[in-house]
């Protein structure tokens, strides 16, 4: 199994920058990609950015050109560095590893954009 844990949520001004953490418990070499995630209330999750194994990551429109995804893989840790958020933006994050044997998910953490 994979245990993930996710940090760095808060509240951000719009404008502002926030970069989240998420650790993977053993190894990341297991993992085949590993994502981040967002919901906001009344909403479905949605995809934020993928990064897969051999470092190629993967954007919606929504986030492109603001958000960067990115791992230490001597750290087991993925980052999403996120600039210039919206109010949009605010939702509770989540991290996700996705393996052979299945898909695990952490937490979350909560992100907040407001003045």
């Amino acid at each position: 199994q994979v245990q993930l844990v996710e940090s760095g949520g808060g509240v951000v001004q719009p404008g502002g920058s926030l970069r989240l953490s998420c650790v993977a418990s053993g190894s990341m070499f297991s993992i085949n990609v590993m994502g981040w995630y967002r919901q906001a209330p009344g909403k479905q999750r949605e995809l934020v950015a993928t990064i897969t194994r051999g470092g190629i990551t993967s954007y919606p429109d929504s986030v492109k050109g603001r958000f960067t995804i990115s791992r230490d893989i001597v750290k087991n840790t993925m980052y999403l560095q996120m600039n210039s958020l919206k109010p949009e933006d605010a939702a509770v994050y989540y991290c996700k590893a996705s393996r052979n044997d299945g898909a695990y998910w952490g937490q979350g953490t909560q992100v907040t954009v407001s003045s």
